[in-house]
This record gives C-alpha cells, sequence and structure tokens, in this order.
C-alpha cells in the first residue's frame, strides 16, 4: 500500500482545540474521531445548509479518521472530514471534506478549521515539511491554502515530474482516479464525493491567475481540481500554534 494511514486521532470524545472570541461571539473548534460521531450530529450538519447532504457525510465519517467542527455561540458553521498519513513516506494533511455555512463570518470560520488542521499536523509531525491536499470545484476555496507555498498547479507553472506524481497519488487517494487528467490536475466527472465547499465573501478579489485554473473544470459534472501545497516544518510551528 502507497500510504500508511497514521492513526492519529482523539479518541472517542471530542476534546477541546481552540477557542477565540469574534467580538461579542464565541468561536469553538473540536476534533473528534470520525467514527465516533452520532447521528445526530452527522444531521446536524445539514444546519450548514452548503454543498453536501446526509449520504455524504456518511460517506466522509467511513472514508476520514478525523472530523472537525466549528461552532459559533453553540452553533454549527463548519466540518471537516481529515486524515493524517504518510504517502510514500511524506507527511500529508488530506481534507476529503470541508464545507462552512454561507454568514458574514465564514472567514473566520475556515481559518478556524484550517488552524486546527496545521496544528493537527504539527503535533503529529514536528520538525517535518508537510504536503496538503484537497479538491476545489471552484477558484474560491482556494483561499484556504493562502499560507501554503510551492502550490499545483499554479498559473504560468509547468509542473515536473515529480509534482504530477503527486497529483496522480493524491486523486487515487481521493478515488477520483478514473477521469483524472495529470497534465491539468483535473477530475473530468465523478469528483465531488467530497471537497472544499467555501463560498468567497469577496470573488471580486479571486485573481484572474487563480481563476484560470479552473477552466478546464466542469463542476455540473462533478469535475474538481486537486491542489496540494507545502508547509514547510518552521511555517507549520507558526500555523499550527495555538492562540
Amino acid at each position: 500500500m502507497e500510504w500508511q494511514n497514521r492513526g492519529v486521532v482523539v479518541g472517542v470524545v471530542v476534546a477541546k482545540s481552540l477557542r477565540e472570541s469574534l467580538g461579542s461571539m464565541s468561536l469553538e473548534v473540536t476534533t473528534q474521531d470520525s467514527s465516533a460521531l452520532t447521528e445526530a450530529q452527522l444531521e446536524e450538519m445539514l444546519t450548514i445548509e452548503g454543498s453536501f447532504g446526509l449520504e455524504q457525510f456518511q460517506k466522509a465519517q467511513q472514508d476520514w479518521v478525523l472530523c472537525t467542527l466549528a461552532r459559533l455561540d453553540g452553533k454549527l458553521h463548519g466540518v471537516t472530514f481529515s486524515t493524517l498519513e504518510r504517502i510514500g513516506g511524506t507527511p500529508c494533511v488530506l481534507l476529503g471534506l470541508m464545507t462552512i455555512k454561507r454568514t458574514a463570518k465564514r472567514d473566520s470560520i475556515l481559518k478556524g478549521l484550517m488552524g486546527e488542521a496545521y496544528h493537527r499536523a504539527l503535533m503529529a509531525f514536528p520538525d517535518e515539511d508537510v504536503v496538503v491536499g484537497s479538491r476545489f470545484p471552484s477558484a474560491d476555496g482556494m483561499e484556504a491554502f493562502k499560507s501554503l507555498t510551492d502550490i499545483i498547479p499554479r498559473f504560468e507553472h509547468r509542473a515536473d515530474g515529480e509534482a504530477r506524481a503527486w497529483g496522480k497519488r493524491l486523486a487515487r487517494r481521493f478515488k477520483v482516479d478514473a477521469t483524472y487528467d495529470e497534465k491539468s490536475f483535473t477530475v473530468a466527472s465523478g469528483g465531488q464525493s467530497g471537497f472544499l465547499d467555501h463560498v468567497s465573501l469577496k470573488p471580486e478579489k479571486i485573481s484572474d491567475e487563480i481563476t484560470s485554473l479552473f477552466k478546464g473544470v466542469n463542476a455540473k459534472k462533478g469535475g474538481v481540481l486537486i491542489v496540494h501545497g507545502w508547509t514547510m516544518a518552521e511555517s507549520l510551528v507558526k500555523l499550527g500554534a495555538r492562540s
């Protein structure tokens, strides 16, 4: 097997991971073992009213080790299903499914979910460079990767053989390699069992360079772009720090 699941979980009880104040509101981000999710929790995820239904949340529960929940004043505003593992020996954070409620606070929710992912990576892979990968049907979600370096694909960059190999590895890991094109990093169809579901508060500020990456993505047919980037060990210390 090419990848090795680290089995990095926090047990069956939700563990406090992040608390911060957003004006008069309180953000709490917690992570738990996906297998310990209850039916009530899965149904609560529907209140986010994003791109996913109950069947997709149930599938994500089976496919991914960790589930991170972000709440504002006790109400669910964001969910991530993810795993920490090594692919070919390289530490990876794989974001299998993320969805964020479309409110004025959604940028803070995205920041909280990504901060928790970085913290878990720091705890699992101290002093190592880490690959972060996910699927994107549109340019909006790329805001989640703004802290990463050497993002692939990127504008006017010709990916080398190793970068294309990473795309293939991730497509296979996400189980969408049947219609994957290694030159464009796109999945033609059937790629939306999970992806990073975020709608930008300021779509007008999304650069043409980023938007151009999605010209070949047919989201209506289930197409996605597979994107990965790196966080160097020294950067991960800052990104994963508890505030």
